[in-house]
Formats: C-alpha cells, sequence, structure tokens
C-alpha cells in the first residue's frame, strides 16, 4: 500500500499561510506531522516535543545544545545529597510566563509551579490528575510516583524532590519534556472557569515562544518571546508547516516556502546536498527504528513465533530501501552501540525463512496464520518510506506463510490505537531523550510501560524488568553496564521487537538559516535561528 498523499486543498491553505509570515522574513519549518496536543505531559511524539516541550515550555534543567550534558534552566543551581536522595533546587528569579486573550500572569514562576506541574502526574488526588484525556505516558511508564517521596517548597525560590531510592538518570530525567514546568495560576484560573481543555489547546509557559494559533493539519504558530529570561529570539514568528510527504517538504524548501525542511528520505541526502542553495545536516544520533510485536495478541504471545518474524524479515534489504548507503547501521539492541552497556556479544537475526518456517512448525503454525501491519503515511527519520517498509515485510512474511495486512493511520491516531493495543505488528521509533540508555528501556519494554500501553509489543519480563530497575538504582556507570547486558541478552532472546535500524539524523536549510543545531536526541529547537538578510 503506497502512503497516503496530502489533500490537494492542504496544500493550498499551507502555501497560503506562510506566504504571509515569509513577507515578514518568519522562520517556516516543513514539518512531518500534526502534533497531538500542546499539554506535553500527554504525549510522546518527536513533532508534539518540537511544537510544545522545545518552543513552549522549559524545565528545571536542559542540555547543552547540540548535546547531552545537562545545563542550568528555570533552576539556576541544584545540589544532590551525598546518598542520592535529596535533589535541592534553586529556582531562577524573575522570570515571566507568557500571556494571551484570557490570562496575564499576576507574578513571576516560582517554587508553587514547580509542585503543581508534578503533583500533578504523581497524586492520584490532585485535582488535575484525571483531567489528563491520554495519561501521563512518561511519569507512568518510568514509577516516578513509586519513585518520588515528595517533592518540598522550601521557599519561593527553592524547591526539594525526596526519592525513596537512588535513581542515576534521574537529573537527566527532569530535563525531559514531560519534565515541563505550567503557570499553577493560569490552571488554577481554567479549573475555576471549567475550560481544562485549553491547557491543552491554548498553552502557557515561559519558553522562547509564545503559542498563537494552530491550525489543525496545516500549521502551527508561534511569536518570539521579547521578555524571554534567555533573551529574546531572532526570528519574530515561527512557523511549523505540517507536511507529511517527504517529496512535498523538499519541493517546498526548494521553492522558498519554508526555510527548514525536517526529516528528508536518507536516499535523498546525495542529490540535496548538490543544490546550491541548501545545505545539509547530519549526526549520528540516538534514534532507533523498530517493529512492536504484539505479545497480547495469539499467536505473537509464543516466543518462537516472535523469533520467527525476526528471521523472516530481511533486514539487509529493508535498511538499503529505506535509508541508502551509509545512512544507517543495523539494530541488534533498543538504543544504538554508541551508548554504553552495549553487548558486543549480541548477534543479530540472520534471514533464514527456512528457520523461521521451523519455528513457526514447532509453535503449531506449520500453515501460518494471519495478522496486521500497522504504519503511518508519510515519512520521518526512523521510518522514511513506510508504504515500502510495509510491503517488504508483507512479502517477507508471506514467504513463511503468513498472511498479513497493511494498516496505514494518521500518526496521532497510530499512536493512540497502538497505545490501546490494538495493533498486531507497528512500525515504531524511538529517540532517546536524555542520553541514557535507561531512556530507550523503561519507557518502552518495562512492566509499568506495558500497563500504561507505552510498551507497544505488551511485553512484560519479570526478570528484564528487575535488572532495569536495579540499574536505575546504582550510580556507577560500569556496574549499570553490566545490568544493562544481562537485559539486553534476555530482550534478544525473547525477541518483543523487530529491531531495525539505528538511522543517522538529517535537516536541510537554505544556505540563510543559521544558529540551527541537530540534537542527538532527535528534538529540534529553533530559538537560536537567524536568517541571513
Amino acid at each position: 500500500m503506497s502512503s497516503m498523499p496530502v489533500k490537494r486543498g492542504s496544500l493550498l491553505l499551507i502555501a497560503l499561510l506562510c506566504a504571509q509570515v515569509q513577507a515578514a522574513n518568519d522562520l517556516v519549518v516543513c514539518t512531518e506531522a500534526s502534533p497531538e496536543g500542546f499539554d506535553i505531559v500527554q504525549y510522546t511524539a518527536a513533532t508534539t516535543a518540537d511544537a510544545s516541550a522545545e518552543t513552549l515550555f522549559e524545565r528545571l534543567v536542559d542540555f547543552a545544545p547540540g548535546s547531552t550534558e545537562i545545563v542550568p534552566s528555570l533552576a539556576q543551581s541544584w545540589d544532590i545529597s551525598d546518598d542520592g536522595l535529596n535533589y535541592t533546587f534553586t529556582l531562577r528569579q524573575g522570570v515571566k510566563f507568557h500571556a494571551n486573550k484570557d490570562f496575564m500572569p499576576s507574578r513571576a514562576f516560582n517554587a508553587d509551579d514547580v509542585l503543581w506541574s508534578f503533583n500533578r502526574q504523581l497524586d492520584t488526588e490532585h485535582p488535575w490528575h484525571k483531567l489528563s484525556l491520554r495519561g501521563f505516558p512518561y511519569a507512568e511508564a518510568m514509577g516516578l510516583a513509586q519513585l518520588i517521596e515528595h517533592i518540598e517548597k522550601l521557599d519561593e525560590h527553592r524547591v526539594r524532590f525526596v526519592l525513596k531510592h537512588p535513581e542515576a538518570p534521574f537529573l537527566a530525567n527532569l530535563a525531559m519534556g514531560f519534565a515541563s514546568i505550567y503557570s499553577a495560576e493560569y490552571a488554577e484560573q481554567l479549573l475555576a472557569a471549567g475550560k481544562p481543555e485549553r491547557l491543552n489547546n491554548a498553552p502557557i509557559g515561559t519558553g522562547p515562544f509564545v503559542f498563537e494559533r494552530y491550525a489543525k493539519d496545516a500549521q502551527v504558530r508561534f511569536r518570539g518571546n521579547p521578555e524571554y529570561w534567555g533573551g529574546a529570539p531572532a526570528i519574530k514568528r515561527l512557523v511549523l508547516a505540517i507536511t507529511p510527504e517527504p517529496n512535498v517538504r523538499q519541493q517546498r524548501l526548494k521553492a522558498g516556502d519554508c526555510q527548514i525542511a525536517l526529516y528528508p528520505r536518507p536516499v535523498d541526502i546525495p542529490a540535496l546536498k548538490a543544490e546550491p542553495e541548501l545545505q545539509v545536516l547530519e549526526l549520528d544520533s540516538l534514534l532507533t527504528a523498530y517493529i512492536g510485536i504484539n505479545t497480547r495478541h495469539p499467536p505473537l504471545d509464543d516466543v518462537r513465533v516472535r523469533q520467527a518474524l525476526n528471521l523472516a524479515f530481511d533486514k539487509a534489504a529493508y535498511i538499503r530501501a529505506q535509508y541508502g548507503e551509509g545512512n544507517a547501521t543495523p539494530a541488534v539492541a533498543p538504543y544504538p552501540a554508541t551508548l554504553w552497556g552495549h553487548d558486543e556479544r549480541l548477534q543479530d537475526w540472520p534471514h533464514d525463512p527456512e528457520r523461521a518456517r521451523q519455528l513457526l512448525a514447532e509453535a503449531g503454525h506449520a500453515d501460518g496464520f494471519a495478522l496486521s501491519i500497522w504504519t503511518r503515511p508519510g515519512g520521518g527519520p526512523t521510518n522514511p518510506n513506510p508504504g515500502i517498509g510495509a510491503q517488504m515485510l508483507q512479502a517477507d512474511l508471506a514467504a513463511i506463510g503468513i498472511r498479513s495486512e497493511i494498516r496505514v493511520f494518521e500518526w496521532g491516531e497510530l499512536i493512540k490505537r497502538a497505545k490501546n493495543g490494538e495493533h498486531d505488528l507497528v512500525f515504531m521509533g524511538w529517540a532517546g531523550d536524555n542520553g541514557d540508555p535507561d531512556n530507550f528501556l523503561t519507557p518502552n519494554l518495562s512492566c509499568a510501560a506495558a500497563a500504561s500501553g507505552e510498551n507497544q509489543a505488551g511485553w512484560c519480563h519479570e526478570k528484564f524488568d528487575q535488572l532495569i530497575r536495579e540499574a536505575r538504582r546504582v550510580s556507577r556507570p560500569d556496574q549499570r553496564a553490566a545490568l544493562y547486558r544481562q537485559a539486553l541478552t534476555i530482550f534478544h532472546a525473547q525477541a518483543p521487537w523487530i529491531p531495525l535500524a539505528h538511522p543517522r539524523q538529517f535537516v536541510v536549510m537554505h544556505k540563510g538559516v543559521e544558529g540551527f543545531q541537530l540534537s542527538p536526541m532527535g528534538s529540534n529547537n529553533f530559538a537560536r535561528v537567524k536568517l541571513a538578510q
């Protein structure tokens, strides 16, 4: 099945809207998909983070541009107790929240906002806890309610997180989107007015850009925040032009409709590099492409069947077709070999249809069975050409007697349905949020993530779960690495995924764009971008 095209009327609307802002020399970015919403704590998609966590919101700590180094943000400093149980943050003073037509903040950011932002996710009795339609996927998958004993307001500008046990990646976790800080004052006003949904569709943060409006499936508009504590952005307006098809993103970039095109297809990179007016940025990022196998659906609950699927798929052919030469490395584990804890002894599944058929016969499925393959339209960094990838998988499964139907869903719908466990096989990708191996394992493969639905495999393995929990509690990297190697051995044998590839990340821009840096976490922040006149 081919990728779903963008409707002609939608393209015309996008072009007209973008032409209006380009007249003012503002930044238009062609991106791949619509945000799921703007209340980032409810969502995990990278496009949602780009439209919220990277523009509107900030956290106590952040990552230095282009790296995984932790730097101050809304907290100007912090102290960690010797036992690793107490994290005390001194907050930056004088930081102003955004305003909109319905809200004018009466005070600057303070400790009350930190407590509201976290207690909303952790405390089931909090008035906002049950108002999250999607739950709190990161907080739930990472077991934060079981980790954080309580959060104390020491004074207006100091807060202390008290943990029940040491957690090695805790500080890095606080730089992730789910730890974004909201205005408690704005939330109280919305609740009193009976309009809690506006937290998701009329967001208020402290970040470098202020939300203006969202035209569904067309564009998101922001204006630069002139009162931003870190210095007003050089661009006056930012527009995210939602353009699912990679070819259309390239056409619009060349036509000048946008100055940056995210997620070009890797196979198109050589031609794009030859364009005299364009520049291509590339980086070995913390990205993983995989196919989640829903272990809750028989016969996929049988490890022999899951191993057979891994043996059946010709991964080498898939990588050549999707990424081209040298733009991705085969995936054996959930995270790239560049992260510590990777086990070099793990061997990738060979392409062995005969052995796959033997395993199916041993599992009682010599005549095969039927399943569904879920994918999306358009294409992004972990799945550049979804239609071709799904067809290749379908053909390889047919060769071992498995009949399959390809189903294509818009990105937000795909995530929602996969979280509900409706799929059999689903093409997915993950960008590491904090540079720690735990971020690939706990949110995607833990038992808590299976319960919340974020673990698309629905896979809960007691020993694996015990190992990754223990790895979070020890501080020495060598000890953590040893535990992760044991966990990866279990993952490989149990085969809840078909690991596909670790792609390189690319962005294409006009040569007049300055100051944009690729992040190894796959996020996109435009606060430091300048446009040459």
